[in-house]
């Protein structure tokens, strides 16, 4: 049976619309990399399609962001805020990331490329990932990669 798909609604300032595609060859190439660093490969595609500068990896944003997918999967909920009320942006900066730009969610994606699709095509997502105001990113999947998270940082 095939994991059902699920986007969260993204958080954070959203400033940049519009329309993209990846290339298929693009994701093709990519699959031979950890998901982490294929779905920056994506991001930064799309970024840079849309004028924005590419994101760098931050290892606080990657920990925040690690956390919380392992997180939602260990406790079984889906949302930008825990069980216990703790915010997108308090898990980034108890991380020691200092300033929080936007986080994406997402459920049931079987790679990377699916889920960068998926995020591209939801209106708050995209916005995010396109948010040129943005510099680094952090993105974890937990280890049964059903839980994908995407912080920004700027």
């Amino acid at each position: 049976m095939t994991p059902k798909r699920t986007l969260c609604a993204a958080v954070g300032v959203l400033l940049v619309g519009g329309g993209m595609s990846i290339a298929a060859a693009s994701m093709t190439a990519a699959t031979a990399r950890p998901p982490q660093d294929q779905v920056l490969s994506l991001v930064n595609e799309a970024r840079e399609s849309a004028g924005c500068a590419p994101l760098t990896v931050d290892g606080r944003l990657v920990k925040s962001a690690t956390d919380h997918s392992a997180d939602m999967a260990r406790r079984g909920y889906f949302s930008h805020t825990t069980p216990d009320g703790v915010t997108f942006a308090e898990r980034v900066r108890g991380a020691g990331y200092p300033k929080p730009g936007a986080e994406n969610l997402a459920r049931g994606h079987a790679n990377a490329e699916q889920v960068v699709q998926d995020w591209l095509k939801s209106r708050s997502h995209r916005k995010n990932i396109l948010d040129c105001s943005f510099r680094t990113i952090g993105v974890g999947v937990d280890q049964g990669g059903t839980y994908w998270t995407q912080d920004f940082g700027r």
